[in-house]
């Protein structure tokens, strides 16, 4: 009989489901050791999480070689790059929560003394921090990697690069052989997107955030090293458990402002905004959108990174990985360093063990900073007044006025891209895409490399209460809260009203007189829901403004 005190094995009442578990392969022995689930997000349908499986080997090698039981189970993902501009794209923000509350079942249900968590693509990251923040059981996080960088006709190219070319290709100005020779190039085996896109901005959030082990991420997919970094994570997690270490010990106000500094830095992904505030709320802290706005004006922009720069995650890792943009921070003053992370070593102790490659240029010295201040801006206003998110690192203009192109649906916008309809100096509004009137807040980037495709990215801006790619660039503002469907100002935009950015001002500004404004939205009345059943209904009814994290619970 098992001796030890977990509820799922111990004692004569349980024979019952230790029977059911001998009969799958676990032994006495094995009942008899911590039990540690390894969730694993792995699906076939894409790069970004495919090889995740042979991944858990490695994990589940290292928490045998340390003492423990692996118990591996699934749960589901969505490729943002797959369903990307489709009805489908719907459902990626709202995968994140049922991941998180599909661990959290199944966590809870087995009684699990420590968790790994296997992520990938975009979502999968941030609901592995926030069933980790929300169970509170000794455990972390690991990314599976980035994506190795394609070739096409003698330069590096990523799935950025075919989004843009589909635009061109639309204005006529790529061939059909150039786009589909692109398309065979981009992505030439495993692994996440390979920009500092939303994966590989949440993987650097979750190692500041002390939540994944520093420098884990950061190796690419098909690196060697792969492997013995995960079983380096079997044997982390069952330290954890021995030391008694949960995650809101480490998930603290420091973490979380060193996670938003390391987004700033590196020019990341404004879905950092939504997932930061969303995991904040699963450890009960305050995060709101003005955190991100102080922090990335303090912190300078020091990594060359696409989507905005010239470098990809691979590089990142050559130049000396997550490591050196800490040591860079930590050297800087702008490191919380004595912020705990899961090795049992502060974030500024693990900075200092950086190495860097002599003569990189990925990641620049403090005092060659590609601009001054970090990627991410929180414009406010009467089109705004919950505040909405924009990321300057891929911007080259910091303000704009034009007449309002207004569009009730990604789809409706991207066709008048398609159509050559969008003249220069146009702010294109897509409203109804918010998390409850998308439902599902859905990426824009079809729509916005359309834009720069179609050679307008540096005379066009966009509006939108949905949200952006991690691929994203140029004057394209996105979380508008509140959002349309829900009464917000967005939903009383009028072809040909003046709109105005500045960024300089933190303001987004509808040039309408305040009691026109007011009389357009008393007469205002929503659409009705695309769903009315299933996930995605239930989802429209109960998320959060994207202002507070777009969080169901």
């Amino acid at each position: 009989m098992s001796d030890r005190g977990n509820p799922l094995t111990s004692g004569p009442r349980r024979a019952g489901a230790r029977a059911m578990l001998k009969a799958v392969g676990f032994s006495d022995a094995d009942l008899k050791k911590p039990l540690i689930g390894v969730a694993n997000t792995w699906i076939e349908i894409g790069p970004c999480n495919f090889h995740l499986r042979d991944l858990a080997v490695d994990v589940k090698d290292g928490i045998r070689q340390a003492g423990g039981t692996p118990m591996e189970f699934n749960t589901v993902s969505i490729s943002d790059g797959i369903t990307m501009g489709t009805e489908g794209m719907r459902t990626s923000l709202v995968s994140r929560e049922v991941i998180t509350d599909s661990i959290e079942l199944v966590a809870r249900g087995n009684g699990f003394d420590g968790l790994v968590v296997l992520v990938g693509c975009d979502k999968t990251i941030p609901a592995g921090a926030m069933a980790l923040a929300r169970l509170n059981v000794p455990g972390l996080v690991l990314y599976g990697g980035s994506i190795a960088p394609g070739t096409w006709k003698g330069h590096e190219v990523t799935i950025q690069d075919v989004y843009e070319a589909i635009g061109a290709h639309s204005a006529g100005r790529l061939s059909d052989d150039d786009l589909c020779g692109l398309e065979a190039s981009a992505c030439p085996g495993v692994g996440a997107c390979g920009g500092q896109f939303t994966a590989n901005t949440m993987a650097i959030a979750s190692e500041f955030l002390g939540i994944a082990a520093l420098g884990t991420g950061s190796v690419p997919a098909t690196n060697t090293e792969k492997r013995e970094v995960a079983r380096g994570v079997g044997r982390l997690v069952m330290d954890l458990v021995r030391r008694g270490v949960r995650p809101r010990d480490i998930i603290t106000h420091d973490a979380l402002e060193n996670a938003i500094a390391a987004v700033a830095t590196t020019g990341g992904s404004t879905n950092a905004v939504l997932h930061l505030i969303a995991i904040a709320h699963e450890t009960g802290l305050e995060l709101s959108l003005a955190d991100f706005d102080r922090i990335s004006a303090r912190v300078p922009l020091l990594a060359d990174l696409k989507p905005s720069g010239r470098f990809v995650a691979t590089d990142l890792h050559a130049a000396g990985g997550s490591r050196l943009v800490a040591r860079r921070l930590l050297d800087a003053g702008l490191l919380h360093r004595a912020a705990a992370t899961v090795s049992g070593r502060t974030i500024g102790v693990e900075a200092m063990d950086a190495v860097e490659t002599p003569g990189q240029e990925v990641v620049r010295p403090v005092d060659r900073a590609l601009k001054s201040s970090g990627g991410l801006v929180i414009l406010r206003g009467n089109l705004a007044p919950d505040g909405a998110v924009m990321k300057i690192s891929g911007a080259n203009r910091l303000e704009h006025r034009g007449p309002a192109r207004v569009f009730d649906s990604e789809e409706a916008a991207y066709d008048a891209v398609e159509r050559q309809a969008i003249k220069a100096n146009d702010v294109v509004v897509i409203r109804y895409e918010g998390p409850s009137g998308g439902p599902g807040m859905r990426e824009m980037l079809a729509v916005t490399a359309a834009i720069v495709g179609a050679g307008l990215g540096d005379s066009v801006a966009l509006v939108t209460d949905g949200r952006f790619s991690g691929a994203t660039r140029g004057l394209m503002v996105g979380h508008v809260a509140p959002e349309a469907s829900r009464g917000g100002p967005i939903a009383a935009i009028h072809d040909g009203d003046e709109i105005v950015i500045d960024v300089a001002n933190r303001r987004i500004h509808l040039d309408v007189a305040e009691k026109v404004l007011k009389q357009r939205l008393a007469e205002w009345h929503g659409p009705a829901p695309r769903y009315t059943s299933g996930v995605l209904a239930k989802y429209a009814r109960l998320v959060s403004s994207a202002a507070t994290g777009a969080v169901t619970g």
